[in-house]
């Protein structure tokens, strides 16, 4: 019978070197992708929310970003590699951080100047151009002499501010507030409101979060090494 002799021989390091690096580079790909479309998503869905919310076009300001949109490789390091997508709010306004913050952590209110939150009444304008309405810009909007100057008083131990001899909307229109001629007579349309609450003033208020950003942030995070091994299968 005759003999047979099997011969191994293990491929040269360099083969072990090259699918190695091949394998990292697939790798690192698919984990570039999947941080962009896990930050897009999330994104997305926080906008979405925010909409949902009644926040208006708030979530406009929520933008994101990741590694593979920047064009960054991947940090290496002993332990491995990583890489990176983000949600970040774009706004440099003040105003506009303060009100994602207030409605996604939830937020105390307290006034800066003075010694009250001053909230218009239903028959003022709620916003002088884009910003809402105050004391302040009720008189740059030049609103006292559209409507009446306002006139500081307490009402059952609450602060007002009213405007005196001026008008309303005979159908009942909120916001509708004008004053009266230079005749002192009632514009078409108007009825006569011996007194309108211009402003309510509060010490302060709060706003419970209407978004849950981390519980997003969280979910759209499980979904990242599900999101890596479709992107593995796609090359």
């Amino acid at each position: 019978m005759g003999s047979v002799k099997v011969q191994l021989r293990m491929p040269p390091r360099s083969a072990f070197n090259k699918f190695e690096r091949e394998t990292r580079a697939r790798l690192e790909a698919a984990a570039l992708n999947a941080t962009h479309v896990a930050a897009n998503q999330a994104k997305s869905l926080i906008r979405r929310e925010m909409a949902a919310a009644a926040l208006g076009r708030l979530g406009n300001a929520v933008d994101g970003g990741s590694d593979l949109e920047k064009h960054r490789a991947p940090r290496r390091s002993a332990a491995g590699f990583a890489a990176s997508g983000w949600v970040h709010i774009r706004s440099q306004s003040d105003r506009t951080r303060g009100a994602i913050e207030a409605y996604t952590a939830g937020a105390d209110i307290a006034p800066r100047r003075g010694r009250y939150l001053w909230i218009p009444g239903d028959d003022i304008p709620a916003r002088a151009g884009r910003a809402r309405m105050t004391p302040e810009a009720y008189y740059r909007a030049g609103l006292d002499k559209k409507i009446g100057p306002l006139i500081p008083i307490v009402s059952d131990g609450r602060p007002l501010l009213i405007v005196e001899g001026a008008s309303v909307s005979a159908s009942g229109k909120a916001r509708s507030a004008k004053g009266l001629t230079k005749r002192g007579r009632l514009r078409k349309g108007q009825i006569a409101k011996p007194v309108i609450v211009a402003f309510i003033g509060i010490r302060r208020t709060s706003r419970q979060a209407r978004v849950d950003v981390p519980a997003i942030m969280r979910e759209m995070q499980a979904k990242v090494p599900g999101l890596v091994a479709e992107q593995l299968k796609r090359r």
